[in-house]
């Protein structure tokens, strides 16, 4: 594995991160003060978009930590 694999693992990391950081933002700004049960499904449904963010995230970051095993250890 050479640097621009690792650029590139990290750049998708980054990237996942930022869509997670959005998607966050994006349910938080759901959490109204309409109380309304449509309100409550959007707000839910944002919550779903977060999970698959941070599993996105999640994913990035594990596959960078092997990159880096692989330059830096060698496993």
């Amino acid at each position: 594995m050479g640097e621009a694999n690792l650029y590139q693992l990290r750049l998708a990391y980054k990237k996942a991160t930022d869509g997670w950081i959005d998607a966050i933002r994006a349910e938080e700004a759901l959490a109204t003060p309409d109380h309304s049960e449509v309100a409550w499904e959007k707000w839910d449904a944002a919550h779903f978009s977060e999970q698959d963010a941070q599993a996105k995230a999640t994913e990035a970051r594990e596959a960078y930590k092997d990159g880096l095993r692989a330059v830096n250890i060698g496993i």
